[in-house]
């Protein structure tokens, strides 16, 4: 009976019983193969994105100079300051003293040149200083009007306008002042 038990075995093993196993073959490999074999399709597509829009390098001053790229200088080099460059625009007319006692914008008027974006920067920080100076003055003298401040002001200040520079008459005309 022994011997009898192994062909029986032998056959129900080879009938079905016990199959073989099945070999499958991918073609492609899974996301995380790829990502795993270098294959960053993602990344890839953003990187061309961001390659068709580009943006600004920040580089230092060194970096810069390296290059050739000298930095702007903090001080005209021509010995100018900020008031020579006032004066300079209210005897082209580009700028106007008003009767108020600001700067006033006046470049239709312009003889020479034209008004820029720094020449327009530089009026609002005179009318800036200027109105400081004025709420300054009102805390010495809390019992003048700052119309009145202003006007003695604008008298005072009047005087050391430069020749030939646009100013307005209390009129509302605008006309050269003369020395």
């Amino acid at each position: 009976m022994k011997h009898r038990g192994f062909p029986l075995l032998a056959a129900l093993a080879f009938s079905g019983c016990i199959s073989a196993p099945e070999i499958v073959m991918v073609d492609r490999a899974t996301a995380l193969e790829e990502q795993a074999a270098g294959s960053f399709e993602d990344v890839e597509r953003r990187l061309a994105r961001a390659g068709m829009s580009p943006t600004p390098v920040p580089l230092t001053p060194n970096q810069l100079e390296d290059l050739g790229m000298q930095p702007a200088p903090l001080v005209e080099t021509n010995g100018r300051t900020q008031a020579d460059r006032v004066d300079e625009l209210l005897r082209r007319h580009c700028l106007g003293e008003g009767k108020d006692g600001l700067l006033v914008d006046t470049r239709r008027q312009c003889v020479a040149g034209r008004l820029t974006a720094d020449d327009l920067a530089l009026m609002e920080r005179v009318n800036r200083a200027r109105m400081q100076l004025w709420q300054w003055m009102r805390t010495v003298r809390p019992a003048a009007t700052e119309e009145s401040l202003r006007r003695n002001w604008q008298q005072v200040h009047a005087t050391g306008v430069i020749c030939g520079g646009w100013v307005q008459a209390d009129d509302g005309t605008w006309g050269e002042k003369k020395c």
